[in-house]
């Protein structure tokens, strides 16, 4: 399987203060331990390209842009959360541009599959808003473009702790982009009930799978199995984008679930089972995850099994 990751230094300079856990320790803690891998150095590195910014107004509104475009070269934030930095502007215009390169260069054979190593993360950012971390939602500007260049359908598959709600709302009256969630429930940011499916064209194309503080392995497979890989098959989307969050995992200090490393080898191996059979495509997007060891764990046992 040839697997391409894109990644820039840029991701580094976004600097969002000492005690916040969007580190940019977060990249080079994965980056290090790839690197000891025997299979790194065969992966194709692509070196994104920003963002045209009319891209954001794929997912976006022109509100959002603009207030986004002010950030350059400044210093501030958007919420508690979400603060940027000088370089913020330019690392979430790579970041958002990382899904849209990766998707051309398996659109042109060049790989089969991808993996956005970014900073920041998306899945939080709305139509209007920054936030939770998040500037600009990266996956959901990916499966916009998907649509432009067009493919018809895009399967979207968030198991990061968190709700994805930006990518939610984003795509919540489209019965294109099929949107799949596993989160702890109820917590940040307080979306993701099991009665949000949809509205309109888009009724029944958002699912839900909200799991109580301390679910584990069994209680994550169980619904991957019985869920998730059938939905996928029922849908029979060309592209499945996944919100790569690892902060599910039993060492994070911001979540209460209880998943394993080898987890997230099982969630993929599950997923790439199910685009095999349909010949569906497969785009991963880092987003969540701060205990430093378990993610650059975490991300590794995901990349091995997208590697083949």
């Amino acid at each position: 399987m040839k697997l391409g990751y894109a990644y820039d230094d840029t991701f580094l300079l976004h600097d969002t203060g000492t005690f916040h856990p969007e580190s940019p320790q977060r990249l080079e803690s994965i980056l290090n331990r790839l690197h000891k891998t025997s299979y790194f150095k065969d992966l194709n590195w692509i070196k994104p390209n920003k963002l045209p910014l009319e891209l954001i107004e794929s997912v976006h509104n022109h509100r959002h842009r603009e207030r986004f475009s002010v950030i350059q070269g400044k210093k501030g934030s958007f919420d508690g959360d979400t603060p940027y930095s000088e370089s913020s502007f330019d690392a979430a215009l790579l970041a958002a541009g990382s899904g849209v390169d990766l998707v051309n260069k398996i659109r042109s054979n060049e790989i089969e599959s991808g993996i956005a190593l970014v900073r920041p993360p998306g899945h939080h950012a709305e139509t209007g808003r920054s936030m939770g971390f998040c500037l600009l939602n990266n996956i959901a500007i990916t499966a916009g473009y998907l649509l432009t260049q067009g493919v018809e359908k895009v399967y979207i598959l968030d198991w990061d702790v968190h709700h994805g709600n930006g990518t939610q709302e984003i795509f919540y009256d489209s019965d294109k982009v099929f949107f799949t969630s596993l989160h702890q429930y109820p917590y940040y940011p307080g979306t993701g009930s099991v009665h949000e499916r949809g509205e309109g064209k888009g009724q029944n194309y958002t699912l839900n799978i909200p799991l109580a503080m301390g679910s584990g392995d069994k209680e994550y497979l169980h619904y991957f199995q019985e869920v998730v890989a059938p939905s996928i098959l029922e849908f029979q989307p060309e592209y499945v984008l996944i919100s790569a969050g690892f902060d599910g995992h039993k060492r994070d200090p911001l979540a209460g679930m209880n998943l394993s490393t080898n987890a997230f080898a099982e969630f993929t191996r599950l997923v790439l089972s199910a685009t095999k059979q349909i010949g569906a495509k497969t785009v991963s997007f880092l987003e969540g995850g701060y205990d430093l060891d378990a993610l650059a764990e975490s991300v590794e046992a995901h990349i091995a099994v997208l590697a083949g």
